[in-house]
């Protein structure tokens, strides 16, 4: 298992730091995990299942058949 911090989950999913904070107070992004008194990090295999639902859902929307292979 590996943790990312914020600066990786923003190049993973081209969001941007309010963005993410957003969706997480909306429970529609992992929620981080805290690493200290002033430091959080996601666990990565959340954030890459988080795309990979993003992609299904453009995908499903199109009509196209679903690809994630898990």
């Amino acid at each position: 298992m590996r943790i990312i911090r914020l600066k990786e989950v923003i190049d993973c999913t081209g969001l941007g730091r309010s963005t993410i904070y957003k969706y997480i107070s909306e429970g529609a992004f992992p929620k981080p995990v805290s690493l200290g008194d002033r430091c959080v990090a996601w666990v990565e295999s959340e954030v890459h299942d988080w795309i990979l639902a993003r992609i299904e859902a453009r995908d499903l929307a199109e009509g196209e058949p679903c690809r994630h292979q898990g």
